[in-house]
């Protein structure tokens, strides 16, 4: 009978038909569950359920939940049947939807596509072995961008450069161009796009040309402006070219050897003369020995006490008691 059939597998309705859960599926087409394991289904509404550990229908593909008590904090089956995944797909056809996919797999690091058949919430059939075209691609890689930030693309140390001194420019500027994180991140289509054209994953941004990008955005009077007011290299009394570091663009710093600087008055100046470097002055070892933004104040008070000490350390060097009329040198001591 029903109930003796119903005593012998609790949370089963009795198998009087194979068309039984073919039946409730359309009473309860969105109590329609896919299992999900440990006894958990996914239905189609989109709410979860599941029925005790060790019923039959645990092992089932696709049930039908025909009763639910919703009064605990999960959702517990209480009654379902099986349903065939051939009978599903074959009664069901008018309700299930095609959906193409496009998606960043993080494992693999790339974009990858590809083909759903969804019965509402749940997904019957899925393919992954298509190929996003090219603007699909790009769409994708720039959203990606856009979440886990500039660190993907490829920054060697004369691209950091490069945006460091555009963003010194842009502070004093304000219609130079911002490549600030957030302007650059929301701006992506403009300077980054036409350069990730056929690109498909992190291999392939590796060799985006981020200085060309960059330099995009400039015309031609900004770029001869970035070249004029923000030089990569200030040439010292030595003759040296020496590096400017922007790391810091609010204070950018210019570290040379105390020797090249002699004769050299005041401090140098970028920014069309508005900004003075911050002085990094070395030992002949390379080690600072005093931090300035004014040189000539050095030349007049702190020189005295420090080329003390230095004379002591480095004996063989040239330390003259007036450094503003002395010759400077790269060297031990000045060439005769």
């Amino acid at each position: 009978s029903f109930l003796a059939q119903l005593q012998a597998a609790p949370g089963t309705l009795p198998d009087n038909s194979s068309l039984t859960g073919l039946l409730l599926s359309f009473a309860y087409p969105d109590r329609i569950g896919q299992k999900r394991g440990d006894g958990a289904f996914l239905l189609t509404g989109g709410r979860g359920a599941a029925m005790r550990e060790g019923q039959p229908l645990t092992r089932s593909p696709y049930i039908v939940a025909a009763g639910i008590d919703d009064r605990a904090g999960q959702s517990r089956i209480m009654l379902a049947a099986e349903l065939p995944e051939a009978d599903l797909l074959k009664h069901h056809k008018g309700s299930l939807q095609e959906q193409r996919e496009v998606y960043w797999d993080k494992e693999s690091g790339s974009v990858q596509a590809r083909r759903r058949t969804l019965l509402g919430a749940l997904v019957v059939k899925e393919t992954s072995h298509e190929r996003p075209t090219a603007e699909e691609a790009e769409e994708v890689l720039l959203r990606v961008l856009s979440e886990e930030g500039l660190t993907l693309l490829p920054w060697d140390k004369g691209t950091v450069q490069l945006r460091q001194r555009m963003e010194f420019l842009h502070r004093l500027r304000a219609d130079f161009p911002d490549v600030s994180e957030e302007a650059l991140l929301s701006s992506l289509q403009e300077w980054l796009q036409p350069f990730i054209q056929g690109m498909r994953n992190l291999r392939d941004l590796q060799r985006v040309p981020v200085s060309r990008a960059l330099e995009g955005l400039l015309d031609w009077n900004s770029r001869k402006l970035l070249d004029r007011e923000a030089p990569t290299h200030i040439t010292v009394p030595s003759g040296s070219r020496i590096p400017v570091d922007y790391s810091n663009p609010a204070a950018p710093v210019l570290a040379v050897r105390l020797q090249e600087m002699f004769g050299q008055v005041d401090t140098p100046r970028i920014g069309g003369g508005k900004v003075a470097v911050l002085l990094h002055l070395l030992s002949p070892a390379r080690r600072p020995v005093q931090v300035t933004a004014d040189l000539a104040s050095f030349w007049r008070s702190t020189y005295f006490e420090v080329k003390k000490d230095l004379k002591g350390r480095y004996p063989k060097h040239y330390w003259p008691d007036d450094p503003l009329q002395a010759a400077p040198t790269n060297r031990t001591r000045p060439a005769r």
